[in-house]
C-alpha cells in the first residue's frame, strides 16, 4: 500500500476523525474513503469497521481536535 492510501486508512480507523475531516485534508469523499477502506482491508475487517461507522456521530462531525501525522483536527 501507498503512504498515502496508509494514511487514509489510519484515519478512517480513528473514531476521532471525521469523514469531513479526510476529506478536508485529501479530498476525498465517504464514498471514496468506503471504497478504499472496501479495497484495502480483508473482508472481516472491512465488514468490522463498516459496522463501527455506520451512522457513527463521530465519524460524520468533528467534536474532538487531535493530531494526527502532524495534522491538526
Amino acid at each position: 500500500m501507498s503512504k498515502n492510501i496508509d494514511e487514509v486508512i489510519g484515519m478512517a480507523w480513528s473514531d476521532k476523525v471525521s469523514f469531513e475531516e479526510i476529506k478536508k485534508r485529501t479530498g476525498l469523499t465517504e464514498a471514496d474513503v468506503i471504497s478504499i477502506m472496501r479495497k484495502n482491508l480483508k473482508r472481516k475487517s472491512y465488514i468490522i469497521w463498516r459496522k463501527r461507522v455506520r451512522g457513527r456521530f463521530s465519524k460524520h462531525r468533528k467534536i474532538n481536535r487531535i493530531k494526527y501525522n502532524n495534522y491538526e483536527f
